[in-house]
Parts: structure tokens; sequence; C-alpha cells
């Protein structure tokens, strides 16, 4: 009975704010959330690498091993996302993003924090980093199939990434404010870009649903079983091998829809958008199973 408890006091806060939003977006079809976007990509996000990796006890040897097997795990859903996308005869390049690139921080990082405390949420940092670092890299390449030095350079995020290495490995003491700075807007953008997450999902089309259905197995459903598979490979065991599975079960972060409206041309987008919307809502069914998995074997 206590580990259902548990689980109901680590889903409900993050499912609650994006039932909020998702509120407020059908009241109000019209609000605007470009003021969210450009908060979480340039302050938000770099707060968030900077707060979790570094003032949570996190260790280098942890971060590096963490970042490393998440790299694993992204060359996992690589394969598996190519796959399915040649099945589905559709992009293997542009439409790849959403496949591989999942909503580890704003969503991750919570269920993280609430199921494992700080702990868990240094290591759900070190993962969240990758994928920060993959949006404006990888995720650019794909979605315009060409590489782009100078939009790396402007990312406010990459920058905190180097940062939030650097402190690691040096052991630089941060200073209070810094810490008591980070924390705020931390836990500002969480709640601010989970609202947005409720809001896009009234405005996001579903334009083919099998094919996103398809496609969000990929995403929420195998995704886990990666993350099985390297605990299995590298013996993992303990917190760390528990916030590895839940971020492995998250859906398509809705960064892939922004970066590929840039990019992408709008066939490529509406599938982006379609597969972020059902893989969210199909993720409010697999992430209890997968966090549920973790709280009990995982601790």
């Amino acid at each position: 009975m206590e580990i259902y408890l548990k689980l109901f006091e680590v889903i409900f806060p993050v499912f609650f704010v994006v039932g909020i939003g998702y509120f407020l977006g059908k009241k109000n079809p019209k609000i605007n959330t470009t003021f969210i976007t450009q908060f979480g990509a340039n302050i938000g996000s770099p707060a968030i690498v900077l707060y979790s990796v570094t003032t949570t006890g996190l260790t280098f040897n942890v971060f590096s091993e963490y970042f490393f097997y998440y790299f694993l795990a992204i060359i996992g859903f690589s394969i598996i996302g190519i796959i399915f996308l040649i099945f589905l005869k559709k992009d293997i390049i542009m439409e790849l993003p959403p496949l591989i690139l999942p909503n580890t921080g704003n969503m991750g990082l919570p269920i993280c924090l609430f199921a494992y405390g700080n702990e868990g949420l240094g290591v759900a940092g070190a993962i969240a980093s990758i994928i920060i670092l993959f949006h404006f890299t990888v995720g650019v390449f794909l979605a315009s199939k060409r590489f782009n030095f100078e939009i790396i350079l402007k990312s406010p995020a990459f920058y905190s990434v180097l940062l939030s290495i650097l402190i690691l490995y040096f052991q630089i003491p941060v200073p209070n404010f810094i810490v008591n700075t980070t924390m705020l807007l931390t836990y500002a953008t969480i709640f601010l870009i989970l609202m947005s997450l409720g809001i896009a999902l009234t405005r996001l089309k579903v334009f083919s649903f099998n094919k996103a259905l398809i496609s969000s197995i990929a995403r929420v459903i195998l995704g886990p079983v990666v993350g099985l598979i390297l605990i299995h490979l590298f013996n993992l065991n303990g917190i760390a091998a528990g916030v590895l599975l839940i971020q492995c079960s998250m859906p398509s972060a809705i960064l892939n829809y922004l970066v590929g409206s840039m990019y992408s041309p709008k066939k490529v987008i509406d599938s982006i958008a379609s597969t972020i919307v059902v893989s969210t809502i199909l993720s409010f069914i697999t992430i209890p199973i997968v966090v549920f998995i973790s709280l009990k074997y995982f601790i």
C-alpha cells in the first residue's frame, strides 16, 4: 500500500499542472505562450541544468557515467526509430527527433525529484543535460539536414552544461546566492513548461492517429525497454538506475516541434506534432507503470 501512495505522490503533481495548462488552453484558445517558450529556452533550461547538476551532491563520475549511459540509450532509440520510420514510410532524418529526444527536462526532472529526492534530481539533471545539448545540435541537424554551429554558440543551455561540467570536475563550491537563484528559476520553469505542455495539447493536432500511435509506442513503450537493457548490461542498481529507467520512458519533448517549425516542411511538422500529442497522452498510462517498477526495484 505504501508504494501506491508514493506513486500517487510522485505522479499527481506533474499531471495536475499539465491539467491546469490544458484547462487554461481550452478556456482561452488565444492564450500566448511565447513568453514561456523564450523564458524556458534562454533562462529556465540553463538554470535547471546548473541547479540539478551542481547543487544536489552529484559527482563528476556519476554525471559522466549516466551522461554516457543515456548517450547509449539515444543510440538505441535511434535504431528503433529508424526501423519504425522505414516501416511507416516516413522521412527517417527529419522525423527522427521526436523518437530520440524525450521530455527528460520538464517532465522527467520533477518526477525523478518526487520519486528519489535531490539525489534523483542530480542524476536526472545529468541525463537532461545531454538531451538539451542534442536539441540544439543533433535536433537542428536532423530538422534542417545541415549542421549549424551558430545555433550552438547562441544557446545559453550549451554554456550552462559546460559550466556545470567544469564545476563538477574541479569541485568548485557554488555560492549560496547562485544556488538560491537557480533553485527559484528551476521550479518556476518546471511549472511554466508543464503548464505550457497542457496548453499545447489543446492546440497541436493529430493528423494520422494510427501512424502517430505506432511512433508513440516506439517512444514510451520501447524507450523504457532500452533502459532496462542498459541496466542489465551494466549491472546498474539503486536510485540512479531507477532515474535512468524513468527518463527513458518520457514522451516526445515539445521542443522537437519548436525546432522542427524553424527548419522542416509542414508535412513533417504535422507528423512531429502528432507524435508529441499521442506519446504524451499515452505516457499518462505508461509513466505510472514505469515509476511503480522503479520505486519497487530500484531504491
